[in-house]
């Protein structure tokens, strides 16, 4: 039996190792194969999918960068997605490349004590239209810390993403199920993975000081007198549409709020 992976409707510009790298993706995360089994070969494939094999290689690219797959001289296997997602000192720096900025918080955040969580649940209905998404639509769910050693919040954000962002972006689309079981997500990578499916997008941010009262959930024994700021992000592409909105809240006095510009 073959797939073949065309271009249907209004998203023709999605490039086919995309969706080539989302059904391999598809069936890696509900191991088939297992971790530590061999995916077939890329003659197998080309013919599943009816492409070429530049394209299959392409998408096998895709997937190493992931971690979901591992190549040697024997072929392409399966990874454990848990056991091999990056540290903050291995290469995903190269892999975003130098001019990609990192989600969601800058690179100082990867050198801190991280927590983050996925969930699937309603943005407040002040954001669904704005998200492309109807009242009570549930969507994809990003919570992030950054915290001292001894525990104090440097800077927390929560991220909205929206129903385009979920359906031309792979990497994203894959946490349509079980949000829940995927613990620490890296999503890092989360712009480039915007610009490999062909979105380019624009940050607009919003910089303001909260009231001086502590945020709802710090953590026990944050630095309470700290000076804090808030960012209000919301992320574009080049037909109009809001991708993503990010509220960041930081301690001036813990931790810097680095972000970089550019096209």
């Amino acid at each position: 039996m073959t797939e073949a992976v065309t271009d249907r409707g209004p998203r023709t510009s999605v490039p086919r190792y995309l969706r080539v790298a989302a059904a391999l993706r598809d069936d890696l995360v509900h191991h088939r194969p297992a971790p530590g089994s061999r995916l077939p070969s890329e003659r197998h494939l080309a013919i599943r999918f009816r492409v070429n094999r530049q394209t299959v290689r392409s998408a096998l690219q895709l997937l190493r960068e992931e971690g979901l797959v591992l190549t040697d001289r024997r072929g392409t296997f399966a990874a454990d997605p848990a056991a091999s997602r990056p540290t903050a000192d291995e290469p995903w720096r190269g892999a975003a490349g130098p001019h990609r900025r990192p989600f969601p918080g800058g690179p100082r955040a990867a050198d801190s004590l991280v927590r983050a969580a996925l969930s699937w649940e309603a943005p407040p209905a002040s954001l669904a239209g704005r998200l492309g998404l109807a009242p009570g639509e549930p969507t994809l769910v990003h919570r992030h810390a950054v915290l001292t050693p001894a525990g104090a919040s440097m800077q927390r954000s929560v991220s909205w993403f929206s129903r385009p962002a979920l359906t031309e972006v792979p990497q994203l689309g894959r946490f349509r199920r079980g949000a829940e079981r995927f613990r620490q997500p890296d999503l890092r990578l989360l712009y480039h993975w915007m610009h490999q499916a062909g979105l380019r997008t624009t940050h607009r941010e919003s910089v303001g000081v909260p009231a001086p009262a502590a945020p709802h959930g710090e953590a026990e024994g944050a630095d309470r007198g700290a000076f804090r700021l808030s960012v209000h992000r919301v992320v574009g592409d080049q037909h109009g549409r809001t991708l993503e909105i990010t509220d960041i809240d930081l301690a001036a006095r813990g931790g810097a709020w680095t972000y970089e510009f550019g096209g």
